[in-house]
């Protein structure tokens, strides 16, 4: 059998409006097993595929505009980490609104995977990514909760938004020959050495100039995007070890303050 196995960080989310706003959470795995008799392809053992992806929302005031029923304009999305196209891994993406929407279930058949509406509420979001037969023939269920107003104290703003993004690595293990063929030396991939002794099939030959373009690396939101990489991730590191060394260092003078003004601190550490 095989196994996607989804690395959820759903306390590395991160939200901002207009600065940014951090929580951390414990790592969580989602399981989602698929039937080899399903696959007719070879598969590759001891291997793991990893798909880093973002998802979340991005939404904008009115202002002026707005009215009792449509106050913001907001952006739901599954994203690469990078901006890279997942239309390599990910057929569709449907996207579960309020029932109070017309046609509350969109399907977004291509990247990227975005989806813009107009509303006045905040509701919980389902999200559901559908994967290429060649990957896994179950579907991941993810949910995120659209957020329109900031926690901060500056008040409504058209023009700095309100981002919610969690960031997410879904994990393919033992994937198939013809899968890690065709993404070996994709962007949005990350791929193990593999062994000497595997002979993986000539991967699809694909015209670059009629595919449509499917990053979100020029998206008119992208400003707004948080950067989710290994630097970002030990340049927090660095500054939270640097807290906590201020902070010892800021105890030591107390206690050596406490042991200079008192004469029984004094004895006993003699």
């Amino acid at each position: 059998m095989t196994r996607v196995s989804v690395l959820s960080d759903q306390n590395e989310s991160h939200s901002h409006a207009g600065e940014e706003e951090s929580e951390s959470t414990q790592h969580q795995m989602i399981e989602i097993e698929d039937e080899d008799s399903k696959s007719p392809t070879q598969k590759t053992k001891d291997l793991e595929v990893c798909v880093p992806i973002v998802y979340g929302t991005i939404s904008f005031w009115l202002g002026r505009k707005a009215n009792e029923t449509q106050t913001h304009t907001w952006t739901v999305y599954v994203r690469g980490a990078t901006n890279e196209d997942l239309g390599v891994v990910i057929k569709k993406v449907v996207f579960q609104l309020h029932p109070s929407f017309t046609n509350a279930r969109r399907v977004v058949e291509s990247p990227p995977f975005v989806l813009t509406e107009r509303g006045w509420g905040e509701f919980e979001i389902a999200i559901s990514i559908f994967f290429h037969d060649d990957v896994c023939d179950k579907q991941l269920d993810l949910f995120h909760h659209l957020k329109l107003y900031s926690e901060s104290e500056q008040g409504l703003s058209t023009k700095k938004p309100v981002v919610v993004e969690s960031y997410d690595e879904i994990v393919f293990t033992d994937p198939s020959e013809e899968f890690l063929a065709r993404v070996l030396n994709h962007p949005s991939v990350i791929v193990p050495p593999l062994p000497a002794t595997l002979n993986l099939p000539p991967a699809p030959i694909e015209d670059v100039h009629e595919k449509k373009r499917g990053d979100t690396k020029d998206h008119p939101l992208g400003q707004w995007f948080i950067r989710f990489s290994e630097a970002d991730e030990l340049l927090k590191l660095a500054e939270a070890r640097q807290q906590v060394q201020n902070y010892i260092l800021k105890l030591r003078r107390r206690l050596s303050m406490l042991e200079g003004s008192s004469p029984t601190v004094k004895a006993n550490v003699s």
